[in-house]
C-alpha cells in the first residue's frame, strides 16, 4: 500500500505502476445483489439456467459491476491523504474486453497516469487494468479521474 500525503508526491508518481489489489471472487450472490441494486436483471446475469445455454455457458457479471469495484481495488493499493478534498470526477476510456463468468476472481493492476495542474489543485488519472484469473484479456480497462483540491 502506497500512501500519498502531498500533491507533489502524487505528481511525482505520474506514469508509475502503483501496485496490484487482492483477488476478489465474483459469485452469483454478488451478481444478483448488483442486479437488484441497479434494476438490471438481464437473463445473462441472473438466470442461471438460461445462461447455461447461452453464449458463455454460465452467467456473467455486469460490466458496470466490474467497474463499480474500482474504488475497492484502489483502496487496497494506495491511499490519498493529501490536504483538501478528493473528488471523483468521472471516467475516461472505459472498456470491457472480456466477460467475467460467475466464479471468476478479479484483481486490478493500478497505475498513475497523467497528473494535470488545475487552479484549485491537481487532476489525477488512475489507470486500472482489471485482470480475470487465468484469462489473457482483462475484464475492464478504465481511467478514473480524481480531483485533488489544495
Amino acid at each position: 500500500m502506497r500512501t500519498f500525503t502531498t500533491l507533489e508526491d502524487v505528481a511525482a508518481a505520474a506514469g508509475q505502476e502503483i501496485g496490484t489489489s487482492e483477488w476478489l471472487k465474483i459469485d452469483q450472490a454478488r451478481i444478483d445483489a448488483f442486479a437488484d441494486a441497479t434494476l438490471d436483471h438481464q437473463w445473462i446475469h441472473v438466470d442461471v439456467e438460461a445462461a447455461a445455454a447461452g453464449p458463455f455457458g454460465t452467467t456473467i457479471a455486469h460490466g458496470f459491476l466490474t467497474l463499480s469495484l474500482l474504488p475497492r481495488f484502489a483502496s487496497q493499493v494506495f491511499a490519498l491523504e493529501t490536504p483538501g478534498a478528493r473528488l471523483n470526477y468521472g471516467l475516461e476510456k472505459v472498456r470491457f474486453p472480456h466477460p467475467v463468468p460467475v466464479g471468476s476472481r478479479l484483481r486490478s493492476h493500478v497505475r498513475f497516469g497523467e497528473v494535470r495542474d488545475l487552479p484549485a489543485g491537481k487532476q489525477l488519472i488512475v489507470e486500472h487494468t482489471v485482470e480475470i484469473e487465468g484469462q489473457e484479456k482483462p475484464a475492464c480497462v478504465a481511467q478514473h479521474v480524481v480531483l485533488l483540491l489544495a
